[in-house]
């Protein structure tokens, strides 16, 4: 009797997995465009979709789940080395090593500022901005005025953009840091738009109007500022009150610096991976790069990474950049697969749960993938999104109580990305409900 049990489990559990893969091989959403999908049950260490898992795939925002694991195991989930520091007799000499929390306006973070502000001695900012070029490579110029391409730096304030935030009901908006108020510029109305800012290309100027249709309603609206070591040094001299001085001495990096700790690493993580944060996925990889060598590089961050904590993956990533804004970066399904069982390995459930997006209640899918009512999330995903590029990979919880290892690639699809999360919602719901 127990035999046979078995073996009818057996029959139905196959049959879901061809029910599956024939949803997919016969989508007429999927069938246009390149589609990678791979579904693993790790339990079972068996493979339930493949269909092209070895192929490259331009990633998107998946090039994040290489960022996280990457920086959840050099830097750990405790505090991060947000200043490099040497004392010279009445001088302290500091420099950044990529930290992105001082006075981000989420962050929120003050350690930085208030241990500059405790010094009696005189205070010198080192410019080692010359390590990191502002865009990643791929990116395209054209995105200077988005928050999503917020430049990249040695050290970063305000997060590198000015806020501008109204509540509804408010007759006027905030400006943080308020600073920038007199950069500020009225300027006429364009097409329906209710409210616009723009930065000047080369300037920090900003140009903007909001309409009275506008007054009553709620927004938020980050714009990258230019930046470099004696801008940095302005609006830290600002903040404190006191005068900061650039200088020019390669010669105090090769020495070992003091590096005081800031912000929460998990702080950190959780931002990026909820709303695919792309500036603090940039500077993650230079605090590990920091962490290595006490040097602020992308690049070298990313051959660590590849030498010594990926060479098991079965096919080799091809990486540029932290935040996956580069349409360089092209990584295969099965590999993202095999960096989710290494995440799942090294890091808890619970810690899972609260850096991933979850389908229908947080991050960038909170409203998509809903879970039948009253039940908790079954998908703790990554997404991304470029043109022409969608993508989906993470954690799908079972009502069996099974959690499947899934990857889903789409590229050059001429639909809108709304089609393909529908379409995905309803493999990924089967899934859920029949496995």
């Amino acid at each position: 009797m127990r035999n046979k049990l078995l073996f009818i489990l057996l029959i139905c559990s196959s049959c879901t997995v061809q029910h599956i893969n024939k949803s997919i091989t016969n989508s007429d959403v999927f069938n246009q465009g390149h589609l990678g999908f791979m579904v693993v049950d790790p339990i079972k260490d068996k493979v339930l979709v493949d269909i092209n898992s070895d192929k490259y795939f331009i990633p998107a925002s998946n090039t994040k789940l290489f960022t996280f694991y990457t920086s959840y195991t050099v830097l750990g989930d405790s505090l991060v080395n947000g200043l490099n520091y040497l004392e010279k007799g009445d001088s302290l000499i500091f420099w950044g090593t990529g930290d992105p929390s001082l006075l981000h306006p989420d962050l929120k973070n003050t350690v930085a500022l208030e241990f500059l502000k405790g010094q009696d001695k005189k205070l010198y900012l080192l410019d080692n901005f010359d390590q990191v070029d502002a865009f990643g490579s791929g990116w395209s110029w054209d995105w200077y005025n988005a928050y999503y391409a917020a430049e990249r730096s040695a050290l970063p304030v305000y997060g590198n953009i000015v806020r501008f935030a109204k509540s509804e009901g408010d007759s006027a908006f905030a400006i943080y840091p308020p600073r920038f108020e007199s950069a500020m510029e009225l300027t006429k109305p364009r097409g329906n738009s209710s409210s616009s800012f723009r930065r000047d290309h080369l300037q920090n100027k900003f140009k903007y109007f909001v309409t009275s249709e506008a007054t009553d309603k709620r927004f938020e609206t980050d714009i990258p500022f230019i930046t470099s070591a004696d801008f940095a040094a302005q609006l830290l001299s600002e903040e404190l009150n006191r005068e900061v001085t650039v200088i020019k001495n390669p010669q105090y990096q090769n020495e070992e610096p003091k590096k005081l700790q800031t912000a929460a690493a998990d702080s950190i993580y959780a931002q990026m991976m909820k709303i695919s944060d792309n500036f603090l996925a940039e500077q993650l990889l230079l605090l590990v790069s920091d962490q290595l060598d006490n040097k602020l590089s992308t690049s070298d961050a990313i051959a660590y990474a590849k030498e010594n904590l990926l060479t098991d993956l079965p096919d080799e990533p091809i990486w540029v950049d932290g935040s996956g804004l580069s349409s360089k970066n092209m990584f295969t399904p099965r590999s993202i697969i095999a960096l989710l069982a290494k995440i799942r390995t090294e890091v808890p459930m619970e810690k899972i749960m609260a850096y991933f997006p979850a389908g229908g209640e947080s991050g960038t899918i909170r409203n998509y993938y809903h879970s039948d009512e009253g039940q908790p999330p079954y998908i703790y995903a990554k997404t991304g999104t470029l043109s022409m590029s969608n993508a989906l990979s993470g954690y799908l919880l079972t009502k069996s109580g099974k959690a499947l290892h899934f990857s889903c690639l789409m590229n050059n699809y001429a639909i809108s990305g709304n089609e393909l999360k529908n379409e995905l919602t309803k493999v990924l719901y089967y899934m859920h409900d029949k496995y």
